[in-house]
């Protein structure tokens, strides 16, 4: 299993019954086809529908229904499609519990970083619904590689880049790792099967300390 299949299916295990749960795009999208067996919770993508299922196979695809990432999804009885404005009036103002978000860096302070990178000296933005979510959303759980392709961390001291949300998130889940962040930090709360503590200190910008309960990665 690759690094974004990793994240995508720790990230479903964040997810608590009866949530309403928003899978932003890229990695979190994916953690929709890992939901825990029983697990009941109401998806909502910020194009416009709540209640979706997972990725249906090639031939079950409609092109008129898609999640964030413009992948297939399927529409289960109680599904619901609205326009722009409703689904991101919703992101705004409280009806939504939990919101799945990747990443760009992410710091010790729970302030994420995904909508605008530095490419050959240029800006590239890509702003979305993120903001609407960080702000409206009261858990933000950060999906990210924890390296980036130079081997830089991207669990930071404090984020470079512009910052999508400040002190929003609550969780961040990488390929190698699991931290709460808390008033008074990160908190390592697990770590990649046959990780160490010392391994993820080795790879991590950001100050951490080691939680009581710390043990591997349900993978």
């Amino acid at each position: 299993m690759d690094a974004r299949h990793i994240i995508a299916r720790r990230c479903a295990l964040e997810l608590r019954d009866g949530e309403v749960v928003n899978l932003g795009i890229g990695i979190p999208t994916l953690a929709g086809n890992y939901l825990p067996p029983g697990l009941s919770v109401i998806l909502h993508t910020e194009n416009g529908a709540f209640g979706y299922g997972p990725k249906p196979s090639t031939l079950g695809a409609d092109s008129d229904m898609s999640n964030a990432s413009g992948e297939p999804i399927t529409m289960p009885p109680g599904a619901a499609i609205m326009d722009l404005a409703t689904s991101l009036g919703a992101a705004r103002n409280g009806y939504i519990s939990t919101t799945v978000l990747g990443g760009l860096e992410v710091d010790q302070e729970g302030t994420l970083a995904n909508w605008a990178s530095r490419r050959n000296g240029r800006w590239w933005p890509g702003i979305g619904g993120a903001m609407d979510l960080c702000y409206g959303v009261p858990r933000v759980i950060a999906a990210l590689q924890h390296i980036d392709k130079h081997g830089h961390s991207k669990v930071r001291k404090r984020t470079e880049l512009p910052p999508t949300g400040r002190r929003c998130v609550k969780v961040i889940v990488t390929d190698k790792a699991v931290f709460d962040v808390t008033p008074g930090g990160l908190v390592l709360r697990e770590a990649y099967p046959g990780l160490a503590v010392e391994d993820i200190r080795a790879i991590t910008e950001a100050d951490f300390t080691v939680a009581d309960n710390f043990g591997p990665m349900p993978v």
